[in-house]
């Protein structure tokens, strides 16, 4: 285990579940170091506390989460956390624009204690919170090839990368662990991490979030294809 806590800023217009998120992150041993009611105060206490993970409500008052996530990630004064966004619903075109802003996934509001830590520890480490069946409906649902200039141009230097890399990001935009594409590929986990790194690397994303939206808008991967297939 790492020798300082995990440290997580919970951001809710309901205190409620701000006030059960605590609970259950601290009796995992996960410090809560702020909780936010908008998204105005979100960015204030990110500023203020420097977390490692954002716990990040999409529906809030004022400053809602999608647009309080652009500016933590877009901060050059920092190094950004890592952000989960909330929500009650699993199809929600808020979820995906998150994701393409930079966010390492998403979370319902019903998660279990053991799924909400697991999950905030899994995002820590640089991986992202993708259930593959949700995030590819979610991504078939709103993903448009160059939807836009500003989700697509750090995407267009597909050409950079090796053909076994874009054979990874295929895979990987079908939501494949890092296990089955090992086993599929017939290479080692080490390697496959390596493949994805190189990736993240060479097209300027923060983790397989964006890679799977990367996918999809540069048409590597189109709506619809089955499994596997480009």
């Amino acid at each position: 285990m790492s020798a300082q806590p995990l440290r997580v800023v919970v951001a809710d217009d309901q205190a409620l579940v701000r006030t059960g998120f605590r609970l259950i992150l601290e009796s995992e041993g996960i410090e809560v170091v702020a909780e936010a009611e908008d998204g105005e105060q979100a960015v204030a206490a990110v500023r203020r506390t420097r977390p490692d993970v954002v716990l990040m409500d999409i529906r809030m008052p004022g400053l809602d989460g999608l647009e309080a996530t652009r500016r933590i990630l877009a901060d050059p004064a920092q190094q950004p956390p890592r952000i989960i966004m909330l929500t009650t619903f699993d199809l929600d075109h808020y979820v995906y624009a998150a994701m393409a802003a930079g966010a390492s996934g998403f979370l319902l509001k019903d998660v279990t204690p053991e799924h909400l830590a697991a999950a905030v520890r899994l995002v820590r480490t640089g991986d992202a919170l993708l259930a593959p069946a949700i995030t590819r409906r979610l991504v078939e649902r709103f993903a448009r090839p160059d939807a836009t200039a500003a989700t697509a141009a750090p995407h267009r230097e597909l050409g950079t990368l090796t053909p076994r890399e874009l054979e990874v990001m295929t895979l990987l935009a079908r939501g494949l662990s890092n296990a089955e594409l090992a086993a599929g590929l017939q290479l080692s986990e080490a390697t496959v991490k390596t493949h994805v790194a190189r990736i993240l690397g060479k097209l300027g994303l923060r983790d397989r979030a964006q890679v799977v939206v990367a996918a999809y808008e540069t048409g590597l991967v189109s709506v619809g294809a089955a499994p596997g297939a480009p």
